[in-house]
């Protein structure tokens, strides 16, 4: 590689990208702060400021009062400098974000996917759609990341098996980034919700661990040493198709609702399952919510749910239902519990994090059930605590990976001559 000389104007560069670099991570900064930072003296600060002032990257946006003197000036990134779409693309549902380049949702929204049978079409309308609603020109985009369910090949990027969405086919990548005029990224979703676990959930600065999405579909996020492990051909997070004892192996493997693990715990099992202990939800989620509210308002009445009487209160009519709901969870966190431990043996991550919208509703009841199942079949001895990102965490992950994008190229544009 070609080395560049230490000229005065590289070494401007690298002071305006680690004085940039800074205000993006940490917010505003005032002129003293940001030599304290970089090490760089205030005048060198001060003609930095200048030039990316003058660039309309950075701008005044306030005061830090407090000192002797007068206040000084706060400086921070300029929101406007760039915009980031993300969405997550689900059979029945499409969601769409707009981010600046501070990582700030200015807009958010959900289509009809049923609207459009064309992945093409489908994506520009709900990118139209957020920024409509964002007020944000579409041409202000710097980025697009899609999130969606499946397998993609690593090399193209494009989707290589997506059972729910057989429009996303090879292909579809190329042809995206040919309708919107900028650079489109394909990420699997569960993928993306790890990254929002990470930065803002029960993983939050956890540089080792796995997500468990348990939902209508499974899926597995792997991140060692704060990167994310995708597999030779991008199919590592496949579990549904991890083989699970007393459950028949896949007849077809391009329908993952044969995996024996997917038929295990997958939304398909889990509600038939719920309804033989008693609990009629509609959906796989509700009947886990359901469960645990049961439980959970026993043991504060006092009532036994697994065994002898809570603080003496015998077991009456009322807590015959809690008794159908405890048993309910139980087989539930053993069969959730079988695969765990089979990935635990193998990654030993430390930590699970159990997400998706049965691992939401199980909350720390379900997790706590799963910790204690997985130290009777295996060694290993992860921490198990449920999703700590409530809502839209594959959207939240594809706007992060946006911005992450976008603020790439923010950096490498300062190189360039104005």
């Amino acid at each position: 590689m070609q080395r560049r000389p230490g000229t005065p104007s590289l070494l401007r560069e690298l002071n305006d990208r680690s004085a940039l670099e800074l205000l993006l991570a940490g917010g505003p900064m005032t002129r003293s702060q940001l030599g304290k930072h970089t090490g760089l003296s205030k005048v060198t600060a001060s003609q930095l400021l200048a030039r990316l002032e003058e660039r309309g990257i950075v701008a005044v946006a306030g005061e830090l009062a407090g000192g002797r003197g007068p206040n000084a000036a706060l400086y921070a990134v300029v929101p406007s400098t760039a915009y980031v779409a993300g969405l997550h693309v689900e059979r029945d549902e499409v969601s769409a974000g707009v981010a600046d380049i501070t990582g700030n949702v200015v807009a958010r929204i959900s289509v009809d996917p049923s609207d459009s049978a064309d992945p093409v079409a489908l994506v520009r309308g709900a990118v139209l759609a957020a920024c409509a609603s964002a007020g944000v020109p579409v041409e202000s985009l710097r980025a697009f990341v899609i999130g969606t369910p499946g397998v993609l090949d690593p090399r193209t990027g494009d989707p290589r098996l997506a059972v729910n969405l057989p429009a996303w086919h090879e292909g579809v990548l190329d042809a995206l980034r040919s309708d919107l005029g900028r650079p489109v990224t394909l990420e699997n979703d569960v993928n993306l919700a790890a990254m929002a676990e990470r930065a803002a959930g029960a993983a939050l600065g956890v540089p080792d661990f796995v997500l468990v999405w348990i939902g209508v579909g499974l899926g597995l996020a792997t991140v060692l040493g704060g990167k994310l492990h995708r597999g030779v051909g991008g199919a590592a997070g496949e579990i549904g198709y991890l083989p699970v004892p007393g459950v028949p192996l896949p007849e077809d493997l391009t329908h993952p609702a044969t995996g024996a693990f997917q038929r295990l715990v997958g939304a398909q099992a889990v509600l038939p399952l719920a309804r033989s202990y008693g609990i009629t939800e509609p959906t796989a989620a509700a009947a886990v919510a359901a469960a645990v509210a049961a439980v959970s308002a026993a043991a504060v009445n006092g009532a036994a749910v697994g065994g002898a009487a809570v603080n003496g209160a015998a077991v009456n009519g009322a807590s015959a239902g809690a008794r159908g709901a405890d048993d309910f969870l139980r087989e539930l966190a053993v069969r959730v519990a079988t695969g765990v431990a089979a990935i635990s043996v193998v990654l030993d991550p430390g930590l699970v994090v159990l997400g998706g919208d049965v691992g939401l509703a199980g909350g720390t009841e379900l997790a706590s059930r799963v910790a204690g199942d997985v130290g009777r079949l295996c060694p290993a001895r992860p921490t198990v605590v449920p999703t700590a990102v409530a809502g839209w965490p594959v959207l939240r992950g594809a706007i992060l990976a946006a911005v992450d994008q976008a603020r790439a190229e923010l950096l490498a544009s300062v190189a360039e001559p104005v």
